[in-house]
Order: structure tokens, then sequence, then C-alpha cells
């Protein structure tokens, strides 16, 4: 079996170095990722510059560009032999509901998929237990062997950050949902010009149970399937009435 894994916080982080040192040992693993932290970088390809790359270890690259740019040049350019998965994380942090429309784990997960490769996303929900997550994603990637994945999705998953005795369970999940940002935080650089920072993540909004954050709430592991086709196929006929009504 043959592994690639990417991340958005970058090739050297510990989420990434923990993911690969575990699934090598059921997998020949190659990694390929930004240079640096790249957060939030969501479904961004560099298209305007060269992307450069630089080996930093056996079967490990270090790529000037998003998360996105790492899975496309990996498959593209870097590895010729069958990519059985693509698997992006450990996410240094969660995502959950709105998250993934920005993450730059799920979008390398997403390139994956598009790319015609089975793909996960796993995110930890915290900094400590990496070693959980990668151990959960090891199982997936096991019991696939005995019962394969629908190919038709790709897989989010967040991990609680917990010790691997302390998971009370897997569940099955939908993205939940977050209220809406809190108010940027308003800010002056040494020259005295105004700078202005990004702020936190809304609280949960719909949270309850079945929803990703539940699950996380509960010691359980959230796995979401995610699809990329987002034509809302439920409002097309009405929108045709009103096409309709509008052009006569």
């Amino acid at each position: 079996m043959h592994i690639l894994i990417s991340n958005d916080d970058g090739v050297f982080a510990d989420g990434i170095n923990v993911l690969a040192e575990v699934l090598s040992e059921i997998a020949t693993v190659t990694v390929v990722a930004p240079d640096r932290n790249r957060s939030g970088a969501s479904n961004s390809l560099t298209l305007e510059n060269p992307l450069r790359l630089r080996e930093v270890g056996e079967r490990r690259y270090a790529v000037q560009g998003t998360p996105t740019d790492s899975v496309h040049v990996a498959l593209n350019a870097i590895v010729t032999d069958k990519v059985d998965f693509v698997i992006t994380g450990i996410n240094h942090g969660a995502n959950l509901g709105d998250d993934v429309l920005y993450s730059g784990t799920v979008a390398a997960a997403t390139e994956g998929f598009f790319m015609g490769v089975p793909a996960i996303a796993v995110s930890l929900c915290g900094n400590t237990h990496f070693h959980t997550a990668a151990q959960v994603v090891k199982k997936v990637v096991l019991n696939d062997k005995e019962m394969p994945l629908p190919r038709n999705r790709l897989l989010n998953i967040n991990v609680p950050d917990v010790p691997l005795d302390e998971i009370q369970g897997w569940q099955v999940t939908r993205l939940g949902a977050r209220h809406r940002a809190e108010d940027m935080i308003k800010d002056k650089d040494p020259r005295g010009q105004a700078i202005y920072w990004i702020g936190p993540p809304g609280a949960k909004q719909d949270a309850g149970p079945g929803t990703d954050f539940y699950a996380i709430e509960n010691n359980c592991v959230s796995l979401t399937p995610l699809q990329v086709d987002l034509t809302a196929h439920d409002t097309i006929d009405t929108l045709n009435l009103w096409v309709t009504n509008a052009t006569e």
C-alpha cells in the first residue's frame, strides 16, 4: 500500500510526522506538504508563480505553496507509482462544521479526491494526543481492506484530544454550524498604521446529537462524509419557475 500524506500546518509539524510514523507501519508513505504553516488556505492554487520544492528527508518534500499545491504537485510530478490513499493531517486543531470551508487540511484531501484517489482529512481537536488520532487513521485504513469505504465521498475525521483508551466510541456525523465569527481585532503596527486580526471563530450554534460537534463533546471520534458537488439540487425546480416568471 502507498499513502500520500499532506497537511496545512507545514511539513515539520508534529501532527504530520506522527501520522507518517504510524502509517509507515502498514504502508509506504510519501510526505509532500507546505514548507510552512498555511492554515486557512482552503482550496487555493498557486497560478502566477512557479512551485519550488526541496527534499527534506527520504520520501519527504517541502513545497513553497499551499496544501492544495502540495497534493497537486505530488500526484502530477513527484509520485510515479499508484497511490492508494491521500491522507491529510493530523491537523493541529479541529475542523468541525463551517471550518471545512476554510481548512487547508480538508482542501488538500479534496484535491486528492478530485484526482481520483480515496481521500481522508484528519484533525485532532487539540494539540497533545496526536498518537490517538494516528491510531484512529491506521484502523480506518486497515478496515478499508476488509470493507472499502465509499469512493464517491471524502472523509473528514475529527478526534478528541484524549488518550486512546478514553475514546468513547465512533460516530458517523453531519457537519454542525457556528455562529458568525467574533469581531475583528484592531491594532496598530510600529508605524502607527491600522492593522486588523481575524477574530476567534464563532461559538457553536448547530451542535446537537448527530453533529460532529456533539461527537467530540462526548469524546467520540467523528467521521463525516463530504461531497464536493455544491449544487443545491432541491432548489433547481424552484429556480426554473422563477426564471420562467422573470422572463415572460
